[in-house]
């Protein structure tokens, strides 16, 4: 039979669940478009900058049972979209990168967008690939597919010249997509130790991260077995429910609120799952690991790479902790009621509540009291998407989440301008449930006019900017050392006219007493199909215990003589002013 390399394309795409592509049609992949348009189980989706695109499949991924698909064309489409590509590699979320490539049945050089992109994708992607006939099209893209989503989930780069893409081929057949086989078990004896190791343990201590998203349930049975505090990384922050009498925080060491300090301060034995101990869960690696370490991961060399592990299994969380509890359970009895550890945990979390509650400024919004606001008329399955920034550590020690997969963000590439385009894919993937976003006003300005695609396809996203006209974790890094803060205030922007121009409605919370109403009035304006931008006067001048904390793990670092060094300038600086 003969088919276009488009045709080949869409055809894989269906057989692996797409849902949505995103990106911008050019010259390369004009016949590609037309396909998508074609399907009836996918939905082509155009953004404003490929960029923003890559963050919309991100969320598709990472939120649905869908992989999130980019159709770019090559050089600029690809370049554009690389941070979101970046994002989804470091943070190890599939996806499929589908790109058109430069003709190959011509034999010019020095055609239009024409560069080295597997170079470029290398470092970027878990694998690249570049289609040579018709007959690899749909074959290639299955295998891609295989590898984004297998073992440590990442993006797969996929080269389609456009003359394949636009002209027909002969195929033999049309491949069906079998799904992989189910992860192995790990080895008995594994399981073994580390049921031995929380058994003696005194006070054992769980620490989970993404990668332990789809094993909620068993993350709860080990800790309700162990009566063990459990604390999350930021990316985690949803995968153990927030409002669980367990769930002391996000993070334990030195950068952690005082409910995580207290609950892991005697921790004889820690359960790690889905984490890499990187260097936002760790708050710069200022925190104190157990010698009596299990590590679970599903990337092998994960373990032992920053704190060495007295067991350690690679594997997938949701197939080891089925195990691991079905053989807690089998050995050892369920722990009493730590009462004492659960009010310990609720009265930490309290005092630090109150801390940011005693903290009020006249004609300024008080973040604990707008999480609260939040929280209040939210439901529990409603979805927050957070950029990065001052906001982003603010929202994980302020708010807390009681669905899995219920917050996405950016993590270890750390990406600014995550939030808004994110938010999209979140709302495309959930159209039933509340889609709001936690945004400074720095990463706002760098993707804020993707909110015309969520005005174009009726998404009711809020977005709720914190808006205090500076770049403010950065500053707040600046000032301490500094006592100054270049290149860090930002240039006004006029966030009505932003919501104008895109299609948005607007709101205004000027201090406390606003907040209960705005929240109420975002959320009927959202239901209607209307996105909305929340304009926050927040106050920063409180900073987070993982600011604090990550600036003295850092400078505990220094030599004497940097120390010295970097107080005096700190010192004269203030006194000259």
């Amino acid at each position: 039979m003969k088919k276009t390399g488009a045709w080949l394309a869409t055809y894989a795409l269906e057989q692996i669940g797409a849902r949505f592509t995103f990106g911008i049609p050019g010259v390369h992949t004009t016949e590609l478009y037309d396909e998508l348009n074609n399907s009836q189980r996918i939905t082509p989706v155009l953004v404003t900058h490929e960029g923003g695109g890559a963050f919309m499949a991100d969320a598709i991924s990472r939120l649905s049972d869908s992989i999130g698909v980019l159709t770019v064309v090559p050089a600029a489409g690809l370049t554009h979209a690389s941070s979101g590509i970046g994002e989804a590699f470091l943070d190890g979320v599939p996806m499929l990168v589908i790109c058109g490539g430069p003709r190959t049945d011509v034999d010019f050089r020095y055609q239009l967008h024409q560069m080295d992109m597997h170079k470029f994708m290398s470092g970027l992607t878990k694998a690249t690939f570049r289609v040579a006939s018709h007959d690899q099209v749909a074959p290639m893209l299955l295998e891609a597919y295989a590898i984004a989503t297998g073992g440590e989930p990442g993006p797969v780069f996929i080269e389609i010249p456009a003359n394949i893409l636009l002209l027909t081929g002969e195929v033999d057949a049309l491949p069906s997509y079998v799904a992989a086989a189910p992860p192995p078990p790990a080895a008995a004896e594994d399981i073994d130790r580390a049921v031995e190791l929380l058994k003696l343990a005194r006070h054992p201590c769980l620490f989970v991260g993404w990668g332990a998203r789809d094993a909620v349930d068993s993350v709860t049975r080990i800790a309700e077995w162990l009566q063990a505090p459990v604390t999350t990384t930021l990316q985690g922050i949803s995968v153990f429910p927030g409002n669980h009498p367990l769930h002391a925080g996000f993070g334990f060491g030195a950068s952690a609120v005082p409910a995580a300090q207290n609950a892991f301060k005697d921790c004889d034995c820690l359960l790690a799952v889905g984490t890499r101990f990187a260097e936002i869960a760790t708050g710069s690696f200022g925190v104190d690991v157990p010698e009596n370490l299990i590590h679970i991961d599903i990337n092998p060399d994960v373990l032992s790479a920053n704190y060495p592990a007295k067991v350690g299994i690679a594997g997938d969380a949701g197939t080891l902790l089925k195990q691991l509890i079905e053989a807690l359970e089998a050995a050892t009895p369920k722990r009493p009621l730590q009462t004492a550890l659960r009010e310990r945990i609720k009265s930490d979390k309290q005092a630090y509540r109150e801390s940011w509650c005693k903290h009020d400024a006249p004609q300024l919004v008080n973040p604990a009291r707008f999480f609260d606001g939040l929280r209040s008329q939210m439901a529990d399955d409603g979805i927050v998407v957070i950029d990065d920034g001052n906001h982003t550590f603010l929202t994980a020690e302020l708010m807390t989440f009681h669905a899995p997969k219920s917050v996405i963000l950016p993590t270890d590439f750390n990406c600014m301008g995550y939030a808004v385009p994110a938010a999209i894919g979140a709302k495309l993937a959930h159209r039933e449930r509340s889609v709001q976003a936690i945004v400074g006003d720095g990463a706002f300005m760098m993707t804020c006019m993707e909110i015309v695609t969520a005005a174009t396809n009726k998404l009711g996203v809020i977005y709720y900017v914190f808006n205090d006209g500076e770049l403010s974790q950065i500053a707040q890094a600046q000032e301490i050392p500094y006592n100054r803060k270049p290149c860090t205030v930002l240039g006004k922007v006029n966030l009505a006219g932003v919501a104008q121009a895109t299609g948005a409605a607007y709101l205004h919370i000027a201090d406390n007493d606003g907040i209960a109403e705005a929240i109420r009035s975002a959320n009927q304006t959202a239901s209607k199909g209307v996105p909305v931008i929340v304009d926050v006067q927040v106050d920063y001048s409180k900073r987070t215990a993982f600011t604090e904390g990550a600036v003295k793990t850092n400078f505990r670092r220094f030599s004497l003589g940097q120390k010295a060094r970097v107080l005096t300038r700190a010192v004269m600086r203030r006194i000259t002013g």
